[in-house]
């Protein structure tokens, strides 16, 4: 562990501040004043236990909400009874004004809540068994792991009961609270299907084979932005796992920067002294030779949400229900508790899509038609069922965008502008950088930010597309820059119209961008999805769009022409040249007839766009995407 020990040695000159911060004081001692600081107010609470101490045990004091606090809920795995669903609802009726979060881990959080309030919510949720203890800050964070666990026909391994055993080695231990460099966060699945994000985390275990035996492949360094790489090591039996996670997580605890607090995850440790000696470190820590990986098992996506139901082994249903972008209340989650006595097994899971699960129901026709049903749907159109969308500005201090509505309202402009019968698109939502709303992941993806409209700062989004959870993951990769949002709903539909157009049966969003967009650089995808944008809104009714195949090799000077080529044709019913040749005109004598001489109205910042792509001289092309996207702004259409 040498390495370990010199890449530690040469980052830790200098503390951070909340480094710093962690050193004034036991963070139990914060929890345990929680009585006193209810009784005295809001006012009495120190800064440092507002801005720190608190958050070791999932109380938030929020800025975006003065005086109020948002209580993280330790969910392990999503799963959750009917008696723990209708206590969370009736604490978020009684204090938190009827509003419950349910996020990307499989938890959820009750907000607007008052500090004299706060005991009384703790001592109720921790009589059902659920608390917030360590679910914030530099703490290991909920673990994550197939909602249908066990109860899946597609589960090989079921892994509940192992998580709680990795979740017992820190849990509740002080030598565990609020000491670790970053926060940690942990995944397993026992599945075929990806149901839980497993690939996105500090450390994930996943269904794999080896040797004709079951068992884990451990891969490490997720995180926003980056998806977890194999850390070449097969666990062969559940004692193996827990004393697997056991030896990374000292290793982090003992090793891992704290300095620059924007490096201090995981992810960083690796890249500063390699896989290899990381695997290697987590052996010899474990005292354990463990094998080399097998063959990782967990390659299929997930398709429950657009069906609404899932057969399960015992041959009742798990039903799913749309919470879209995840905000739900406390009077909702009530409902479910009592539909779940009423038609299922009292079983209820959180998804990391935002949504829910009703386990073991019998009559699904019988459930369907209960109210609850009008507001939160089983199946919702493709814009709805795979929706995800983080805090946003109304909650989060990080926030740059609203983001929950923004995009519920995409959405819904969606369904009405382009409505899709079938399919399927996961549109994820981070309200910035920090990306909570996983964006990386989603077919599209969104991350909110500022930009400039005629000058004045407007909420904005960079758009991404091409990210998977099947497989080992895949991030995505953005095509448009500092969008703004009245535009960005535009840009999509234009996407959106080609994928409907050119979908195959039941083929998803994912299918159709490996089938055709991925054959296109990110820019001329971006530009494709302005394009579309201005010409609609200029009531330019022509088919133009993105071919089935395109020969330009991702160049962008080849396929810049070839838009012009063909875009002139699809106006004009003409060929710009006799002849082409490589994406070029042959007869280098032949001029280009102006569109315009052709289509007498035509829009003037078309025709000089074309004249930029088409002149005849190939020097005075445009062979960037830059240089054209100007003339097909919508600020001034």
């Amino acid at each position: 562990m040498h390495s370990l020990q010199k890449a530690y040695d040469a980052r830790s000159k200098k503390l951070n501040k909340i480094e710093q911060v962690k050193e004034l004081k036991n963070p139990q001692e914060a929890f345990d004043k929680l009585e006193e600081y209810s009784q005295n107010g809001y006012a009495s609470i120190p800064d440092e236990d507002k801005k720190y101490f608190l958050k070791c045990f999932g109380i938030y004091d929020r800025v975006a909400t003065p005086q109020k606090f948002m209580i993280k809920l330790r969910i392990p795995g999503g799963y959750l009874n009917s008696i723990q669903a209708r206590e969370i609802g009736e604490c978020a009726l009684l204090y938190g004004q009827d509003y419950i979060d349910l996020t990307t881990r499989s938890q959820c959080e009750l907000r607007y809540l008052d500090i004299k309030d706060i005991p009384t919510i703790l001592k109720r949720l921790k009589s059902v068994g659920i608390d917030s203890y360590q679910t914030g800050v530099d703490n290991f964070r909920n673990i994550m792991t197939d909602p249908l666990d066990a109860f899946g026909f597609d589960n090989v391994l079921p892994s509940y009961d192992l998580l709680l055993k990795l979740q017992e080695t820190f849990l509740y231990s002080p030598e565990w609270i609020s000491t670790l460099p970053r926060k940690f966060n942990t995944s397993i699945t026992g599945s075929l299907s990806n149901r839980c994000n497993v690939f996105g985390h500090d450390c994930c275990f996943v269904l794999a084979q080896k040797d004709g035996c079951y068992g884990y492949n451990m891969y490490l360094g997720g995180k926003v932005g980056k998806i977890a790489k194999s850390a070449d090591i097969f666990l062969a039996n559940e004692d193996e796992v827990v004393k697997a996670f056991e030896s990374i997580t000292d290793l982090f605890k003992r090793f891992g920067f704290r300095d620059n607090r924007n490096k201090n995850r995981l992810h960083f440790l690796i890249d500063a002294v390699g896989m290899n000696e990381i695997s290697s470190a987590i052996r010899e820590n474990a005292g354990i030779d463990f094998a080399s990986a097998g063959e990782t098992m967990t390659k299929m996506d997930f398709n429950d949400p657009d069906q609404g139901k899932v057969q399960l082994r015992d041959g009742s249903f798990g039903v799913h229900v749309v919470v879209p972008s995840g905000v739900f209340s406390g009077r909702g989650l009530v409902e479910v508790a009592n539909l779940s006595e009423t038609y299922g097994n009292k079983e209820i899971r959180f998804d990391m899509e935002q949504s829910l699960y009703i386990l073991g129901v019998k009559d699904v026709s019988a459930l369907l038609s209960e109210s609850f049903f009008e507001k939160y749907k089983s199946v919702n159109s493709p814009y709805f069922n795979h929706l995800i969308a983080c805090a946003g500005t109304q909650h989060c201090p990080f926030g740059v965008i609203e983001n929950k509505n923004d995009a519920i309202n995409m959405s819904k402009y969606l369904d009405e502008k382009v409505p899709l019968e079938k399919g399927r698109v996961r549109m994820y939502w981070s309200a910035c950088v920090k990306g909570c709303g996983i964006h990386g992941l989603g077919d599209i993806g969104f991350e909110g930010c500022k930009t400039k409209v005629d000058g004045e700062a407007v909420s904005g989004v960079n758009i991404s597309l091409g990210g998977q959870l099947v497989s080992e993951g895949v991030e995505g990769y953005t095509v448009l820059k500092s969008a703004p949002l009245e535009f960005a709903q535009l840009y999509v539909e234009s996407l959106m119209l080609e994928y409907k157009k050119h979908k195959k049966t039941d083929e998803n969003f994912e299918q159709f961008h490996t089938r055709i967009l991925k054959q296109y650089t990110p820019a001329s995808i971006g530009f494709m999805m302005k394009l579309g944008a201005y010409l609609r809104a200029k009531k330019i009714d022509i088919d133009f769009g993105f071919s089935d195949k395109t020969h330009t090799g991702k160049n962008e000077e080849f396929e810049i022409f070839e838009i012009g080529r063909r875009l002139y044709y699809a106006l004009s019913k003409k060929e710009a040249y006799s002849a082409y040749d490589r994406f070029t005109n042959v007869l280098k004598n032949e001029k280009l007839e102006s569109i315009k001489n052709i289509v007498p109205d035509m829009d003037e910042n078309i025709s000089q766009m074309l004249e930029n792509i088409l002149d005849e001289k190939e020097q005075n092309r445009a062979v960037v995407f830059s240089e054209i996207t100007p003339f097909i702004s919508l600020y001034e259409s």
